[in-house]
């Protein structure tokens, strides 16, 4: 792997995270499917691994600005491996192609919701 492109995605993925709270997902997995060559379920599980010390270091400092809501947070968390265990099913048993199109659709539908939601705050 080129370690400058790693160092490059690691940056962007964390910059992102810190300041639109998305962990880095958003740029993780097409970043590590188109530059470092990973399959998507490879790009998937990485990301997956690597937001976990982002979601991290991003909850302690806005913590320290008041912003993290600990309850929700906590029950979110509780809930959220077992879609995990039912994602990661599902994953492994769907096509390379299907999980890059489920990907694209998400990340566009997720871009539409953004664009709405500060357009209607103007």
């Amino acid at each position: 792997m080129n370690e400058f492109i790693a160092v490059l995605i690691c940056l962007a993925g964390g910059m992102t995270g810190g300041l639109v709270g998305v962990g880095g997902g958003v740029l993780f997995v097409p970043a590590l499917t188109v530059f470092i060559g990973l399959s998507q379920v490879e790009g998937e599980s990485t990301s997956l691994l690597m937001i976990v010390v982002v979601a991290i270091v991003g909850a302690y400092r806005q913590q320290g600005y008041g912003n993290v809501r600990v309850r929700e947070a906590l029950i979110i968390g509780a809930l959220s491996p077992l879609g995990v265990l039912v994602g990661v099913a599902l994953a492994n048993h769907l096509s390379e192609r299907a999980l890059q199109l489920a990907f694209a659709a998400l990340a566009l539908f997720m871009a539409a919701q953004l664009v709405r939601r500060a357009r209607a705050a103007a």
